[in-house]
């Protein structure tokens, strides 16, 4: 293994058997050793997700192999380079999607996962990327085959995903609807690309999402809600369309009149990234270097991040995340030049 000089032990965040944001406390670990094909990070910032906060309560559990630290992303410097690495070296800044790890000051990354920063983004940004961007790219472009000229409705515009997915499709030439829990949400998820935005507590998005797709509803929607959600989208789709779910935050068991999904040739999918093997996730990667990542060093594509907290205060940006009171990411930095 090729390395620079480093320390022993890092600051980490640690879990405890308590449930909620209190179960966040900072603690120490030895620095991990890159495996075979893997290169440890110097982390500046990671980016907190919500599969974070269920992992945290014990109900998203790591994959065999993976660190048990939460983190599913984190931009930094490359300072380590375990066996067989040829394609980066010692002092590259890279953004990286992790299987776990990120709430660290340092954390391995399969090299097929790292990304160069942008050019123009700060690691706070890059920080920002990963977990979305790959999620983004392979359940709309890659399973649900979104294509320029249709209509996507996003869920939850103003989270990550919604906030990353709105400005990929707009740029890619795709027509955006998107809904929100406030005015101020909907004019957020306007600003970044959206032609239309449902306050869903004041308007039902089934009417609204089948005019926007000429009334016959819309090609593609992007749900992390589930619940009753699933029957309204069903109802939303056009025919031959694509209901993709990341997520089932108001439960994945519904009761469905599966007849539309016949009469309407639709598609009902879904997937999670992190069990993927390395060469999915390289592959997805690839993609994003290609066609993504111009977009974001031409400033066609922001990340927006809505606040830091320093590592050792993770606990009050969980309670943030929890709260959907945030537009973008939230991004945890271990020091000074991180933030």
């Amino acid at each position: 293994m090729s390395k620079t000089t480093l320390p022993q032990a890092m600051r980490c965040i640690e879990t405890t058997d308590v449930k909620g944001a209190q179960a966040l406390t900072i603690g120490e670990r030895p620095v991990p050793i890159p495996a075979t094909g893997e290169v440890l990070i110097k982390v500046a910032a990671a980016g907190i997700n919500r599969p974070d906060v269920l992992q945290r309560d014990g109900l998203y559990p790591a994959p065999p192999g993976a660190s048990d630290i939460l983190g599913l992303e984190a931009a930094g410097e490359i300072v380590a380079l375990g066996e067989g690495v040829s394609d980066l070296t010692i002092g590259d800044r890279v953004t990286a999607l992790l299987s776990g790890g990120g709430y660290a000051e340092y954390a391995t990354a399969h090299t097929g996962a790292c990304l160069p920063i942008p050019q123009g983004l700060s690691l706070i940004e890059a920080a920002s990327l990963p977990e979305t961007y790959f999620t983004v790219w392979s359940n709309l472009f890659d399973r649900a085959h979104l294509r320029s000229g249709e209509s996507l409705l996003v869920h939850g515009g103003t989270s990550g995903i919604g906030t990353t997915a709105i400005q990929m499709a707009r740029r890619l030439g795709v027509r955006v609807i998107t809904t929100a829990g406030s005015r101020e949400k909907c004019q957020a998820c306007l600003d970044l690309g959206a032609e239309m935005a449902v306050n869903y507590r004041e308007d039902d998005f089934v009417p609204l999402a089948r005019e926007f797709g000429s009334d016959k509803g819309v090609d593609v929607i992007l749900d992390m809600v589930g619940g009753d959600y699933v029957a309204r989208n069903i109802k939303s789709l056009a025919p031959d369309g694509r209901l993709v779910n990341i997520a089932f935050l108001q439960g994945s068991k519904v009761e469905l009149d599966l007849m539309a999904v016949m009469l309407k040739r639709l598609t009902l999918t879904g997937s999670t990234l992190r069990a993927r093997d390395t060469g999915f996730k390289a592959a997805i990667a690839q993609n994003l270097k290609k066609t993504v990542w111009p977009l974001l060093e031409s400033g066609a594509i922001k990340p927006v991040v809505h606040r830091t907290f320093a590592l050792e205060n993770a606990s009050e940006a969980h309670r943030l995340m929890e709260s959907s009171a945030h537009i973008g990411k939230i991004v945890l930095t271990t020091d000074e030049t991180g933030r």
